[in-house]
C-alpha cells in the first residue's frame, strides 16, 4: 500500500478519468482549476457536460491526519510510475457556509500529476465518512 503525501501545487490541464465517477457514466476528461490563491480550493470541471463541476480540496489543509492508503492496483490502473507524482483531493459538498460543507474521506479522487490520469477511489475503512464536516 502506498499513501500520496503530494498537495496540489499547480493546475493540471486535463485530467482523464480512468473509471467514471458515480453517478456520472459518460463523462472522463476533467480540468482541475485552482479557486483561490492558495490553491487550497479546486474545481473539477467537466469538459464533456458544461455547467458540471465537483469541489475538491487537498485534504493536509482540513484534515492534517488523513492518510488514505493507495492500494497497487490503484497505481496501475493509473499508470502511474511513482506514488511521488500522486495527489489526492476530496470531493465537497457545498454548504450554506463553511461549517455546513462536508468532505468525502471515504473516496478521494487520486491524481497522477505526470500522465494527468485519474480515478475516485473507495475506500475500505468504515471509520471514514462521505459527509466529514470540513470545520470542526
Amino acid at each position: 500500500m502506498h499513501r500520496p503525501t503530494r498537495s496540489v501545487m499547480q493546475e493540471i490541464p486535463v485530467i482523464e478519468l480512468v473509471q467514471p465517477m458515480p453517478g456520472f457514466p459518460d463523462l472522463a476528461r476533467f480540468a482541475l482549476v485552482q479557486v483561490d490563491d492558495a490553491g487550497v480550493l479546486c474545481s473539477l470541471t467537466s469538459l464533456d457536460q458544461p455547467g458540471l463541476r465537483f469541489l475538491v480540496v487537498p485534504p493536509a489543509a482540513f484534515f492534517p491526519d488523513y492518510t488514505p492508503e493507495v492500494e497497487e492496483a490503484v497505481l496501475s490502473e493509473l499508470g502511474s510510475e511513482s506514488v511521488d507524482d500522486l495527489v489526492v483531493l476530496c470531493v465537497l459538498t457545498a454548504g450554506e457556509s463553511l461549517a455546513t460543507t462536508t468532505a468525502n474521506l471515504a473516496a478521494p479522487v487520486v491524481v497522477d500529476t505526470a500522465n494527468h490520469r485519474a480515478v475516485q477511489v473507495v475506500l475500505d475503512d468504515p471509520a471514514l465518512s462521505v459527509a466529514t464536516p470540513l470545520i470542526a
